[in-house]
């Protein structure tokens, strides 16, 4: 009878236990800048997991994937114009995902630039328990100072793959004073996979409009923007 007693406490206990969101990637950079840009997911696949987060590149880098909470913000070139998708279809590249059904959020952070946030990122996970061994990601919501961003359209006769290449394909700006949602992925051992060689993070963003997302390619908040990171 004791050791029954004994088992359903740590059955019990190891339910309990606080579990980091498993992030999920389909396909690599590296792989990517080598010339290989075909499909390695359906998008179709994941359209059904509740509480869906995935960013990436569609297949043959035809344009850009965002996903928030089970909605596609999925962004194209078309005519030389930004067209926002909502619906989860296609094939991607590369494509980075997870699950989160609750954030813990804080509003009073600012930086200069992707280092910046990358500090602050590490030291905000450590705070609440999460793993920073191990990838998990993160949204930023609020007004921005300024995001320089890009929608990918890769010329499919073009096989010199570099990372401006890939910046300056389709089309990019710089979007200041907007409110946005964006979703990134901290990692410091997935470099060349999900986030490129010389940084930790991977974002996408959508404007609140939803009239522009793509790849963030870098930001800067001078006021204070919302960080949200997963309750364990």
């Amino acid at each position: 009878m004791r050791i029954v007693i004994v088992l359903l406490c740590i059955g019990m206990l190891i339910s309990c236990e606080k579990k980091q969101p498993v992030v999920f990637h389909s396909g690599a950079l590296r792989t990517m800048m080598s010339g290989n840009i075909s499909k390695t997911i359906e998008l179709d696949t994941l359209s059904l997991k509740k509480h869906l987060y995935a960013l990436g590149a569609f297949e043959k880098l035809q344009g850009e994937v965002q996903v928030f909470d089970g909605v596609s913000y999925n962004s194209k070139v078309k005519d030389s114009t930004v067209v926002v998708e909502k619906v989860i279809k296609g094939s991607a590249s590369l494509l980075v995902y997870t699950q989160v059904e609750k954030w813990i959020e804080n509003s009073s952070f600012n930086f200069a630039s992707k280092t910046e946030l990358e500090s602050l990122l590490k030291n905000e996970a450590k705070k609440i328990g999460l793993d920073i061994e191990k990838p998990f990601p993160f949204i930023l919501e609020g007004k921005i100072s300024e995001l320089r961003w890009h929608v990918i359209n890769w010329d499919p006769m073009d096989n010199v793959h570099t990372h401006q290449k890939h910046q300056e394909s389709g089309l990019n700006g710089i979007v200041k004073n907007k409110n946005v949602r964006i979703l990134g992925f901290y990692s410091s051992k997935h470099k060349a996979i999900f986030t490129h060689h010389s940084s930790n993070v991977h974002m996408h963003f959508a404007l609140k409009n939803q009239n522009l997302a793509g790849h963030v390619d870098d930001l800067r908040i001078n006021d204070s923007i919302t960080l949200k990171l997963p309750k364990l």
